[in-house]
């Protein structure tokens, strides 16, 4: 071999190794080596969490169990452990829907997961919830995919591309001009906001056609989870932040019917209302349905418990600075999760006795 065929391939082997230490979508060699060795002793259970200060209080409960093993990958850190003999990797997403579907897909593309719980803080739509609650819904919509209607369009009116199946009228809209104050007396006034119709997402299963299409806008958490996850309601909570800080109202842990995410902070009463009403639905947050839209499309069980930090938009006897209670909630979501997964871990091991 000619000395500048030998400089040409060592040239191309250091960039390579530059690439795969460079580039996010490739994995340097040491990091696989980590996750085979990790995925050798799986499965695992995926614990997606928002942020730090709702991660610390279960990196610092007795309950969590901390391994050695740490793998940085992909900008996200997996922590390794185990919660009542279960294995379990925490993950920090960051805040948003895009930040939570990424993170939630690296989990199930990278590692052994045989499911995924999801717990945090939240806003609360439902006046009849309190502050501290946990709350357990059994469906999750994303609910600020829109389609915005054209000025002078109504609800009779077909929305653009509606005929190819891109978009639809069945879930119902949104008419700024309901919200109008400050107008005469006159019954009859308008917006050029218009309206905003919600639409389903589009699903791509993993057990599907490629490039074949499925929609889903309530997406329901996994059934077995939500059966488990009912023996938690008596499960008594924190309701002070310190000795001089309480809530009036005691803590509980409630099933609900339904919940929503957007990248959206909602602190608006009006549009709390709204959402309430029309789709009865009590948490709030920014997180949720991402992680339920990911597993959906991936088939992995899923649940999430989000606690009431603050009513969105005011107007409780309680205080709404939803600061003032985020510890305690973070707290009380924490609770609910160790619990929880004491209880898998008791069917699984029941299972697998029985079996």
């Amino acid at each position: 071999m000619r000395n500048y065929e030998v400089v040409v391939m060592l040239l191309c082997a250091a960039m390579i190794m530059h690439a795969q230490e460079g580039n996010g979508a490739l994995i340097r060699e040491e990091t696989q080596e980590m996750i085979d060795e990790a995925n050798r002793n799986g499965p695992y259970l995926g614990l997606v969490i928002p942020n730090l200060f709702e991660m610390n209080p279960l990196l610092q409960s007795p309950n969590y169990t901390a391994s050695n093993l740490t793998i940085d990958f992909a900008g996200r850190r997996f922590r390794f452990g185990t919660i009542a003999d279960k294995k379990v990797i925490l993950v920090m997403t960051g805040l948003s829907m895009i930040n939570a579907g990424i993170t939630t897909q690296l989990l199930l593309s990278t590692f052994d997961i045989e499911g995924v719980v999801h717990y945090g803080i939240a806003g609360n739509a439902n006046p009849s919830l309190n502050i501290g609650d946990v709350t357990i819904p059994q469906y999750w919509a994303h609910t600020a995919l829109w389609n915005w209607q054209r000025y002078g369009d109504g609800p009779e009116d077909e929305l653009a591309l509606e005929e190819n199946g891109d978009y639809t009228r069945e879930i119902g809209y949104l008419k700024f001009a309901n919200y109008t104050v400050n107008v005469s007396s006159s019954s009859s006034y308008d917006n050029l906001l218009n309206n905003v119709w919600y639409q389903p997402e589009e699903v791509f299963p993993v057990d599907g056609t490629p490039e074949e299409r499925e929609h889903a806008f309530w997406v329901p958490v996994d059934s077995l989870y939500f059966q488990l996850s009912q023996n938690l309601l008596a499960l008594e909570l924190e309701g002070c932040v310190n000795s001089t800080t309480c809530l009036t109202e005691t803590p509980k842990v409630v099933s609900v019917l339904r919940g929503t995410s957007a990248s959206i902070y909602l602190d608006n009463a009006a549009y709390r209302a709204f959402i309430y009403d029309k789709f009865q639905v009590s948490p709030v947050d920014m997180e949720s349905a991402a992680v339920a839209l990911i597993c959906l499309q991936q088939r992995v069980a899923f649940i999430a418990f989000r606690a009431i930090s603050d009513l969105a938009g005011g107007g409780s006897a309680q205080s709404n600075e939803a600061a003032t209670f985020t510890s305690l909630a973070a707290n009380n979501s924490v609770t609910v999760v160790v619990e929880f997964i004491k209880q898998l871990s008791a069917a699984s091991f029941h299972a697998s006795f029985v079996s």
